[in-house]
């Protein structure tokens, strides 16, 4: 098992990193002392609970537990289903010392965090993602939200978990298509900050889609690393953490525009890795050599790099939702360079235009 921790003084937790780790009851304990003797809410969904939920439940010390299974797939994080956990606390008369625990990808991390940080003004979180893109990203940082029609995570809050419990096993019955998913936020990492990672992970793609152990905790681990590191100096994203936002401003347009329906939020994040890329060539900050790279290795990932034909219009109209505007200007995650992000609002309408024109219609 590998452990890193989140620097936030009083509030820091750590990730535990590593295979098996839902069904010791030894470790759990051990690592993570304020799972005893508590009522826990076990939130996961109709994928993930049949799989994992029973071995999760023998292993916690808590108290009492009781479980809510929620539908699958991102059209399902929604203020409904967080009324519908908020109407299970109460009926079973969770108290301010509750634990919520969210079982599952990013959906339920996001919906379970989102009511664990309303109820009562704030009870205790436990997140243990089981994908690849929750290990690497959405568990970690305390962000929590539903979506809105008129847009995705429009409605949230920061609520930083107790702890994150990424168990690499279960990656083993990942789809295959929702590991590429998950490779995107990984790639993002490299793009955005690291690029010795980037060229990294172009030289394991193959192993970490084979799903080989040793590829899969590394990159899991420089993941977290970089997201930890950024969360520490900017927890609320006043400045630094909006960098990790890249590829998102596009992806979370084409989600929208789509009704979370038909794309992964990885799928759409990948694309947008693209997008960002091609705007940066236009703007002479990225080279067309390095554009080549970026969309080469996501198709090695398995990701689509050609988005819906939505028009170019309507997504900049989702694009207007999103939560980087400021003075009614789009900020935009953009390369100065392989491992080089910047966030700016400084960039000609024109060539923004004629970037969603080429890849929208």
């Amino acid at each position: 098992m590998q452990t890193l921790t989140v620097q936030l003084g009083e509030r820091s937790y750590p990730i535990l990193i590593g295979a098996g780790l839902i069904r010791s009851r030894e470790l759990l304990t051990q690592h993570l002392p304020h799972l005893r003797q508590r009522d826990l809410l076990l939130v996961t969904n109709t994928v993930v609970g049949p799989l994992y939920a029973q071995a999760l439940r023998q292993s916690l010390p808590a108290q009492r537990i009781v479980e809510v299974v929620i539908p699958d797939g991102e059209q399902h994080k929604t203020l409904d289903n967080a009324a519908h956990l908020f109407d299970v606390l109460i009926a079973n008369r969770f108290g301010r010392d509750a634990l919520v625990l969210a079982l599952g990808g990013g959906v339920v991390g996001d919906l379970a965090g989102f009511v664990a940080a309303c109820y009562q003004r704030g009870v205790d979180l436990v997140q243990v993602p089981t994908t690849l893109l929750a290990q690497v990203d959405s568990s970690v940082g305390g962000k929590t939200a539903v979506n809105h029609p008129g847009g995705k995570n429009l409605i949230g809050a920061f609520h930083q978990p107790q702890a994150v419990i990424a168990d690499t096993a279960v990656l083993t019955s990942l789809p295959q298509r929702e590991l590429a998913a998950g490779l995107a936020e990984v790639i993002k990492y490299g793009l955005m900050r690291d690029a010795a990672f980037f060229d990294w992970i172009e030289q394991h793609i193959d192993a970490l889609r084979a799903r080989e152990p040793q590829a899969l905790s590394h990159a899991i681990r420089r993941s977290c690393e970089i997201k930890a590191e950024v969360v520490s100096h900017d927890e609320r994203e006043q400045g630094e953490r909006a960098l990790l936002n890249l590829g998102h401003t596009f992806g979370h347009a084409i989600e929208a525009a789509t009704g979370y329906r038909e794309w992964l939020h990885g799928e759409a994040v990948g694309t947008g890795l693209l997008i960002a890329a091609d705007l940066s060539q236009r703007l002479g900050q990225l080279s067309p050599a390095a554009v080549a790279r970026v969309r080469a290795l996501l198709e090695r990932a398995g990701l689509p790099v050609r988005p819906p034909a939505l028009g170019a219009q309507r997504v900049l109209e989702c694009m207007r939702i999103d939560k980087k505007v400021q003075a009614g200007r789009v900020r935009l995650v953009l390369l100065q360079g392989i491992g080089r992000a910047l966030l700016s609002a400084d960039y000609p309408d024109g060539l923004l235009q004629q970037t969603l024109v080429a890849h929208f219609g």
